[in-house]
């Protein structure tokens, strides 16, 4: 749901953690036991290697502390959502098997990892979700050296002059931390990504009343950087229209509070106050994957042949 007021209590969060995120962070980095006398290194010309060629430069995903751009690409990208359909399908195994693995907000690995998979190569995270994320900092923070992170938020959180509340506690994070890759979203990338909601599906994000959700970016970045996508755990766009759905949570890790298709149309429909429009983004989705190297599994869907009323013509905006 849309926070409407920026996290600026995180920062008081984030200053009373400063002992505990060094000591769990840098636990065993000076631990490391000396080569073995008894094995001898290999030759140099069997150490060389080529140089690998450096990941093109994703434009609008700016590191907090150097303002370099985001390099990354995968050949084949996991997709994981953090939806209850998720739940007993044994996908775990699958999901690590991808070159990259892109999760969202705080959704967690540890006790679920037969279905949702340990590895984390990207997590996309709402502003209003960076308190959560802190509170999981041991697996989230502490255990994800190796994990790309991009925030996203309204420029009024995000803004760089001081006055940014949610980006100013992010780079106290990355000083604590300066091994974690925290990236955010630039002002005018988040134009970008309202303008490409209003060419997909004719609606004007802010007269509407609408709040992209943190799947919107999500599946967009993951355009951006994977060849392939397989999404676990999205349901097709008319799957809480049949009478035969099956009822889950709304998150795999939260099994209280309204299931997902209660929250789907709950948010779809109001026309009062700032909402996700969780299926309108699912139409597009489907649009995409249409022509688009996009695959739905858990559930195991492929969208059908007829292009709903939406512009899908301009499909091909995600991708560029």
């Amino acid at each position: 749901m849309k926070t409407r007021v920026c996290q600026g209590a995180v920062g008081i969060i984030l200053v009373t953690m400063v002992t505990s995120f060094m000591v769990m962070y840098n636990s065993g980095s000076g631990d490391a036991s000396p080569p073995s006398p008894h094995r001898p290194s290999p030759p140099a010309k069997h150490r060389e290697r080529p140089p690998r060629r450096a990941a093109p430069a994703l434009d609008g995903y700016l590191g907090v502390i150097d303002h370099k751009p985001l390099r990354m690409h995968c050949t084949t990208c996991a997709l994981v959502t953090s939806s209850g359909q998720l739940m007993g399908g044994d996908q775990g195994e699958e999901i690590d098997r991808s070159e990259c693995v892109i999760r969202m907000n705080d959704a967690p690995s540890a006790g679920y990892q037969r279905d949702v998979g340990r590895r984390n190569t990207l997590r996309v995270v709402a502003h209003s979700s960076l308190q959560r994320v802190l509170k999981s900092r041991q697996e989230l923070l502490n255990a994800s050296q190796d994990t790309v992170f991009i925030f996203w938020g309204p420029s009024s959180c995000m803004r760089r002059d001081g006055k940014g509340h949610v980006y100013n506690n992010l780079r106290l994070l990355n000083q604590l931390l300066p091994d974690l890759k925290v990236y955010v979203i630039s002002r005018l990338k988040m134009q970008w990504f309202d303008e490409l909601f209003r060419k997909e599906t004719g609606l004007d994000r802010k007269s509407s009343n609408s709040w992209l959700s943190t799947g919107w970016f999500t599946m967009t970045i993951a355009l951006e950087m994977c060849d392939r996508i397989n999404v676990y755990g999205m349901v097709p766009p008319d799957f809480c229209s049949l009478p035969s759905h099956i009822s889950v949570p709304y998150h795999y890790y939260e099994r209280s509070g309204l299931d997902e298709c209660s929250m789907y149309l709950s948010h779809e429909w109001s026309r009062w106050g700032s909402h996700h429009r969780f299926i309108t983004e699912k139409r597009v989705f489907a649009n995409w994957a249409r022509t688009l190297n996009i695959h739905f599994y858990q559930p195991q869907w492929e969208p059908d042949s007829t292009v709903t009323s939406m512009n899908s013509s301009n499909s091909q905006a995600a991708a560029s």
